[in-house]
Order: structure tokens, then sequence, then C-alpha cells
């Protein structure tokens, strides 16, 4: 059936007001999306493995599943991988700190990588190195040859309270500039570190 909107009742003032104040919360995501989206970066990395074979090793063993299953592995089907490097591809987020080119990334984006390349918001390709990284936070830091780059302005982290409203910005599986939202849902955790 076809709806008819000049029978749609009107709002009461009280559901009037809700719609207002979602209009202006759509208002301020709309405007922190605009504002950081040239700050955001995808990261796309490449590192050559060696792939070596199983020799002299027998199949696998799958207790529990029917023989049919452990039939699929009547030969080692890992030989039959090919021998010597492969590339491998990944990718990432980053954001820029810095107008010469600073972006902080994740560590184990770019870590071990060989090649890596940064993907500004017009769509403009550079290469990367690595100037700093820490496996126990999962940070790293890399350096574009660039200037005249947006940095991200960065926040007070100890300002942030628990239900504060919160925008992420990245290139989740290649799908640069997506943007969600969510909660800070904790404060105080910390992860145990050691040397």
């Amino acid at each position: 059936t076809r709806w008819d909107s000049s029978h749609a009742q009107e709002p009461t003032p009280k559901v009037q007001a809700g719609m207002d104040q979602a209009a202006d919360l759509s208002s301020a995501f709309r405007y922190v999306a605009g504002k950081l989206k040239p700050s955001v970066v995808s990261i796309q990395t490449r590192t050559e493995v060696r792939v070596e074979g199983r020799s002299g090793r027998s199949r696998p063993s799958f207790p529990g599943l029917p023989p049919e299953f452990e039939r699929f592995f009547d030969r080692d089907f890992f030989e039959d991988l090919p021998r010597g490097p492969m590339r491998q591809e990944g990718q990432g987020t980053g954001v820029i700190v810095s107008a010469d080119g600073l972006i902080v990334t994740n560590n184990h984006v770019v870590r071990n990588a060989q090649t890596i390349n940064v993907v500004t918001h017009d769509r403009k390709t550079y290469t990367a190195k690595v100037v700093g990284a820490d496996p126990k936070t999962d940070i790293a830091v890399i350096r574009i040859d660039a200037t005249g780059l947006t940095p991200a302005k960065l926040g007070d982290s100890d300002a942030a309270e628990v239900g504060d409203w919160v925008v992420a910005i990245g290139s989740p599986f290649g799908l640069a500039q997506t943007v969600t939202a969510g909660i800070v849902s904790a404060k105080g955790r910390s992860l145990s570190i050691t040397d």
C-alpha cells in the first residue's frame, strides 16, 4: 500500500523536541566527520614472506570429525603450496598529526612491512617509512614526504568521561573514510606491560 503522509499524526511537542535534538546530534556528527576526514589516511603494506614445505610430517589429524572430512586431507596439501617468497599485503588506518607528514597508526599494521603506501583523503599516494614503534602498546609513527597536510587536533583524554559520544573514522576492509559513532565505555583500564 502507498503511504499517505496527509493522514500522519503531527508529533507532540515532546516528540518534536526529541526529533530536534536528534537532528542537532546528526549535525554535530556531520561537522566532526567533515573536519577530521582530511586527517585520516588509508595505509597499504606489502611484505615478502618465505613459504617452507612440511616435508616428512604426517597429515593433520582431526579427532571427533567424520572420516569423510579426514579423507579430504589424504595428501598433505601444505606440500602443494608454492615455495620461496610470496607477497603478503595488508591495510589499515592512520591519522595525520603534523602538517609535515607524521602519521600515527597501529604497530601491527606496519610491522615487518617492506613497502608502506599512504593514501590521503584526496586520493594522493605517498611512500612512508616507520620512524618509531612500540609493539607493547601497538602504536607506530610513520612519515611521508609531504607538506601542507591537515593534522588532527588531539584532545585531552583525561577530560573524557564514560558515556561521552565518540566518532571513529577509518578504512575497515579497505573502505576508506568510513565513519561510525559510539560512546566511551570505560576509563582507567591499563595494559600489564613488562619489559
